[in-house]
């Protein structure tokens, strides 16, 4: 049962969400930094409650984070937020649990293998995008995995990160650069 205090505290919550969505949607960089910093604690907080010490727990707190960037044109102000926030959160902890699950599967699988079936496993393609992209700083990789896995702009990466977009641009940049020296000198030396 929820308490009046705590019934009190979730529509002074999404209120004051829904407000910071709406300046958002028209353009405010700074209420949209504040809201995406609430939420994450939010995130955070419900998926410790409902699953405990979840091993992909960040995982599914950025996949949320970013679905709510792309969404965001989606949310209707005159309609309640937490719905289409917590909806957002179910989803994207089911697509991170898949995924997880399916990578448990592939790493099953290949444990399974003999050796002559190893030989034959390129394991190394397997690892390579990995291994590089541990040559990059923090920075950097947030730029790559925006933009070049996540599909996003420079810009959406640049407001989600708080930053500005030539600043984006500028690890993305030197991240690629980076990775490209690297493969090259893998690929001579191999």
């Amino acid at each position: 049962m929820i308490s009046s205090k705590q019934d009190a505290l979730w529509k002074k919550d999404e209120l004051r969400w829904s407000a910071l969505m709406k300046q958002s949607q028209a353009g405010d960089a700074s209420a949209y930094n504040q809201l995406l910093s609430e939420l994450g604690s939010v995130i955070e907080a419900y998926l410790r409650a409902n699953f405990g010490q979840l091993t992909m727990l960040e995982d599914c707190v950025q996949e949320s984070l970013m679905a709510i960037h792309r969404a965001r044109h989606t949310f209707d102000s005159k309609r309640a937020f937490r719905p289409w926030f917590f909806t957002i959160i179910h989803h994207k902890t089911i697509d991170v649990l898949r995924r997880g699950e399916t990578i448990n599967r592939q790493i099953s699988s290949l444990a399974e293998l003999d050796q002559n079936d190893i030989d034959q496993v390129d394991l190394d393609r397997m690892i390579d995008g990995e291994r590089l992209m541990g040559n990059l700083s923090q920075e950097q990789r947030e730029a790559i995995t925006l933009t070049k896995y996540h599909g996003m702009t420079t810009n959406e990466a640049a407001q989600l990160l708080g930053i500005k977009e030539s600043a984006v641009k500028a690890r993305l940049r030197r991240g690629l650069k980076i990775l490209q020296k690297k493969w090259q000198q893998e690929w001579v030396e191999s």
